[in-house]
């Protein structure tokens, strides 16, 4: 094996400048620093004091800094998405592609057994090859994502594949409740066939990073997931390491006085946590129909809106609730914008229902509370879980949408919500919240989660 023994293991961590990204690399990193393997994590500067927030910072794990390339129309200091338009984000990648001298320095110098590779780093299992350096490419999606998607079976070769390619899986798709996309889905699915400025789109990078990386890694586990696992197997023809769904810690400290008071107002599981993560936006009229929705059902609720970076979040509050809204639902709704302490909300007794657009890490937050999920996806990967999620697991109901352009109304929202808090004694809400149950406890049981670790470890050293 040359380098260092198995046992000092040492691996470097490269996630894409993104936070739904660089939070499972973290959360990967955290789990195999505990098992002893020392661990490297690059980002760039503006992205370390919150990495640090959540990374255990052991004596085996270091944070190094790396500088993004200048690129013309992307302001300097922007570290991540997060403050980025759509068309700064596809100049990002450019960026990237330009570290590529950068990280070839770099290896040299930490000279890792394995690099974990994101989807945008497509370059990288050939250069860290040229230095004999293996690399992994974790994938943060979930199987299914990677299934429909990504494989082999899906390339276009030169054309472009149509909304009607998108909208039906790939040849040799395993059976299972997931047999379509919708419409408006597999419009939105087109944006990883696009290329800007003639880089190459995500389907490429993603292929050629999978094509020439030694492993593939994925956040999940063969009892959420196997047939899906299974299809990437025989469609990539390597190792899959399976890291498990990475369940978060209990979160620590207090739930703020504001926000326990409010709840505390409440009886168990009446509330509805609204919220679609960090980097989802809703339109005008989805924010309309969405707080009527809410309105309609008669329950508690606190709805988190977020807004683009550089807009004023109290102006379009203003601009886009209904009129009369916030008078009518003031006992008991709260419109909040910014940040929310997520977990500690999700794990308050008054909570019964969490809302959300399906990102697999917040699916896993709501499963291992005791919250009944509404499944209200807004683009990509959300799709795909939310099928599993309602459908495969049988643990959420998904808000009913119009096939051509995914539109709902506050009806759709007030019978999803309805499906799994009020109808308690009929189908299918029984059924929801025994598979429910099972899977929290799954999910909640620290041997089986801890198992995950051991073996994808083993199976790591067994490659290097």
């Amino acid at each position: 094996m040359g380098k260092q023994s198995a046992d000092e293991l040492h691996v470097l961590m490269f996630p894409y400048f993104a936070f739904g990204h660089i939070s499972p690399f973290v959360q990967l990193s955290n789990r195999l620093s505990l098992h002893g393997l020392r661990v490297s994590f690059l980002s760039a500067p503006g992205n370390i004091p919150r990495i640090k927030s959540s990374l255990l910072l052991t004596p085996n794990v270091e944070i190094i800094p790396i500088s993004l390339p200048p690129v013309e129309g992307l302001p300097p200091g922007l570290d991540s998405t997060s403050e980025m338009t759509p068309h700064m984000a596809e100049l990002l990648k450019k960026s990237v592609d330009l570290m590529q001298p950068q990280i070839k320095t770099l290896l040299s110098q930490l000279n890792p057994h394995f690099v974990f590779i994101d989807f945008a780093q497509y370059w990288l299992p050939k250069l860290a090859s040229e230095l004999g350096i293996k690399t992994v490419f974790f994938s943060v999606f979930s199987a299914i994502s990677g299934a429909f998607l990504t494989v082999p079976a899906r390339d276009p070769g030169d054309k472009m594949p149509t909304v009607e390619d998108l909208s039906k899986p790939p040849i040799g798709f395993p059976l299972t409740s997931v047999t379509y996309a919708q419409t408006f889905q597999a419009r939105d699915f087109l944006y990883l066939f696009k290329s800007f400025d003639g880089n190459p789109g995500a389907y490429h990078r993603v292929s050629e990073g999978m094509s020439g990386c030694t492993a593939l890694a994925v956040k999940t586990c063969h009892e959420m997931e196997g047939p899906y696992v299974d299809f990437m197997k025989t469609e990539h023809q390597k190792p899959i390491l399976l890291t498990g769904p990475l369940v978060p810690e209990p979160p620590t400290g207090e739930l703020e006085e504001k926000w326990a008071q409010w709840l505390s107002k409440f009886p168990s599981g009446s509330v509805i946590f609204c919220s679609f993560g960090s980097e989802t936006f809703l339109d005008d009229s989805q924010i309309e129909e969405l707080a009527l929705g809410l309105e309609l059902t008669g329950l508690p609720f606190i709805l988190v809106l977020k807004f683009p970076a550089g807009v004023d979040p109290q102006t379009e509050l203003n601009r886009t609730l209904p009129k009369g809204f916030l008078e009518r639902v003031k006992d008991r709704g709260i419109v909040h914008s910014g940040w929310v302490p997520q977990l500690l909300i999700l794990a308050n007794s008054s909570v019964g229902c969490y809302l959300c657009h399906s990102g697999f890490s917040s699916l896993i937050e709501g499963l291992v509370n005791d919250c009944q999920l509404v499944l209200l996806p807004l683009k990509g990967d959300q799709y795909l879980n939310s099928k599993v999620f309602a459908g495969d697991l049988n643990v959420g109901v998904e808000v009913k949408r119009r096939d051509e352009d995914g539109y709902f109304g506050k009806d759709d929202i007030n019978e999803a919500v309805r499906k799994v808090m009020m109808e308690i004694e009929k189908e299918p809400c029984k059924s929801i919240r025994s598979s429910h149950k099972k899977w929290k406890e799954f999910l909640l049981n620290k041997e089986i989660q801890n198992k995950f670790i051991t073996d994808m470890i083993k199976e790591l050293k067994a490659l290097a």
